[in-house]
């Protein structure tokens, strides 16, 4: 007994001093790295402020080890969506690994490129012309560069989340409250040139009485909207948009860095039924390999030949080789269904627990990103803070979002719900008692606090 009261504190101990050197790092790279870090979505403060694992040693399938050899079952971001087939999958990594052999670039084309991009003109048929790229924002920028190029009309009407570039932070140019539902509340348009300040105007997302003002009062020449947020949109908006384009010239650029090759080969709108000029594909693509795609219309996509787009890394080996390797292991693979079908088995225990527990909760119709939203008002961060601080004790990232992958198994998911019945009971009581337990501050959506 004497023992293993000793064994826990040795364990209690050592777990605090790991979180202790993982803020030490932290506080260290804020000093010298604005922010801390080159993506905000992965900065400690948006899950649990003091006590978020933070660095990682390795990762593999949907097991991540911390710095100090802490193995953590990743139930939350799955790499931000980027690791749609599980972490170090040995299938894409292999193929990577021979082309590191053979050089990743060199003053020639390397012959993956056009393959990749005949592999991309397969899935998506509509389009007869590829562009590539390395991340999201940089690609949505070229995708917008090509449009208007093609429109010569420089207004866009947008709806979701596209990235950090000038042509899209411009809305805040007019309101700083326009992003406060697509991106983050309150950002400032800072650096952003004043003379973007009416070339972009936002929309919600299926709402089509709020777009057809918009183009009624000024000369929209793209439109831009993510496959799915959240949800799927429903029939009437997508046939609305669709007409829209059609009718009024205007083009039609469906965002799928986040939805794309998650519950469909490609791209939702496959599913949905838009019909766009352009698509753009990111993150899961490759599988945490860097590459983004912009693939179009032939008569849009060669305005390129008119305008400047170019970079020396977009040519290198290693995106496109992980990219075919992708497209590969998605098909064999069925990769899609998979995903649909450990999603929709999270999203109805979700529900289940929550009636069980007598817990407010909705859930959304996109389950390869499946979501649960209390329904406390002022209260919810503090609720999903507590979630993922309590489940992080079973050593689970979690917090109110899961990326499906391929590599989450049902066995997987049974004990993720195990625990997660555990703390849905600990929350109700925390509402009920009207003592929420946070061991810190909590979570924030801001971008201030990250600075």
């Amino acid at each position: 007994m004497v023992r293993e009261k000793k064994k826990k504190t040795h364990t209690l101990l050592k777990e605090k001093k790991n979180k202790v050197k993982a803020r030490k790092i932290w506080k260290k790279a804020l000093k010298i790295i604005p922010g801390g870090n080159g993506l905000i979505s992965k900065r400690p403060e948006r899950f649990l402020p003091g006590l978020w694992p933070t660095y990682y040693k390795s990762s593999n399938g949907i097991t991540i080890k911390d710095i100090e050899g802490k193995n953590f079952k990743d139930f939350a971001q799955m790499g931000f969506g980027t690791s749609t087939l599980g972490y170090k999958n040995k299938f894409i990594d292999n193929k990577v690994k021979k082309a590191i052999d053979t050089g990743i670039t060199s003053t020639l084309n390397c012959t993956e490129e056009y393959l990749f991009a005949k592999k991309i003109l397969e899935v998506d048929k509509f389009a007869q012309q590829v562009k590539f790229a390395k991340g999201g924002g940089e690609a949505m920028a070229i995708a917008i560069r090509l449009a208007r190029a093609y429109s010569n009309k420089d207004e866009i009407a947008f709806s979701g989340y596209h990235g950090w570039h000038d042509w899209y932070l411009a809305t805040n140019l007019q309101s700083t409250k326009n992003l406060n539902k697509h991106l983050l509340k309150g950002l400032e348009a800072k650096g952003v040139p004043s003379s973007l300040k009416q070339s972009i105007h936002p929309f919600t997302y299926g709402n089509i009485e709020e777009l057809k003002k918009i183009i009624k009062k000024r000369k929209i020449g793209t439109i831009v909207l993510e496959g799915a947020r959240y949800d799927f949109p429903d029939r009437r908006f997508v046939k609305e948009i669709n007409s829209i384009c059609r009718k009024e010239k205007i083009i039609l650029i469906v965002d799928e860095i986040t939805s794309g090759w998650r519950q469909s080969i490609g791209g939702t709108y496959k599913t949905t039924g838009f019909k766009p000029d352009i698509v753009v594909y990111g993150k899961g693509i490759a599988n945490g390999y860097p590459i983004s795609v912009i693939v179009g219309k032939k008569n849009i996509m060669k305005e390129s030949n008119n305008t400047f787009i170019s970079s020396s890394v977009w040519t290198e080996k290693i995106g496109f080789v992980a990219g075919i390797a992708s497209i590969d292991f998605f098909k064999q693979k069925k990769v899609d269904k998979h995903i649909l079908k450990i999603g929709n088995l999270i999203k109805k225990n979700w529900i289940r627990l929550a009636k069980k527990n007598d817990l407010n909760i909705k859930t959304n119709n996109f389950v390869s990103l499946c979501s649960f939203f209390f329904q406390y008002g002022k209260l919810n961060d503090k609720l999903y803070t507590f979630f993922s601080q309590e489940m992080l004790k079973y050593n689970y990232i979690a917090n109110n979002s899961v990326y499906v992958s391929y590599a989450h198994k049902e066995k997987d998911v049974k004990k993720y719900l195990y625990f997660c019945e555990k703390v849905f009971k600990r929350i109700s009581k925390a509402i009920k008692d009207k003592k929420i337990g946070l061991r810190g501050k909590a979570r924030t959506m801001s971008f201030k606090r990250l600075n």
